[in-house]
């Protein structure tokens, strides 16, 4: 019988025997995922990196992981500028959905301006808000294989 070891500290070999592990299973499950990050920076004039979009797509679908805006271009609609442009990625990749999750009341405005729509909510996640987790259907592109 295996034993169990419970830690607050794996070291990123034992993380990456988890994750190759449970990719190798998926894999072989549901086929390839054809995981691929995506990013959409905002930089200054000096290209310093001030925020932006990042994520993957994955099995036909796009994941923005983190969505960043700083205080000062708050309510410029860059957010809607970000989801856009990490939105046509994904579907020149052939993606035809798109899920993100937020807590932040603002934050879910600007995704439901931008189209998406409320798949699911997890209350008192953090505790006083509700993460409310959002889809949005996209239209696959063609594909920019071989064209760069």
């Amino acid at each position: 019988m295996p034993r169990l070891e419970l830690t607050a500290t794996p070291s990123p070999d034992d993380l990456a025997v988890i994750g190759e592990s449970l990719t190798a299973f998926n894999h072989a499950d549901v086929g390839p995922a054809d995981r691929r990050t995506l990013a959409v920076l905002i930089r200054d004039e000096e290209g310093t990196v001030l925020g932006g979009l990042s994520g993957y797509t994955a099995w036909g679908w796009l994941f923005t992981q983190l969505l960043f805006i700083p205080e000062n271009h708050r309510g410029t609609g860059l957010a809607g500028r970000l989801l856009s442009m990490a939105e046509q990625e994904a579907a020149t990749r052939g993606c035809h959905g798109a899920w993100i999750d937020t807590f932040s009341p603002k934050a879910l405005k600007a995704y439901r301006k931008q189209g998406y729509e409320i798949f699911g909510e997890l209350p008192e996640f953090p505790k006083g808000r509700t993460r409310t987790f959002l889809r949005k259907t996209l239209t696959p592109g063609p594909s920019r294989t071989g064209a760069e």
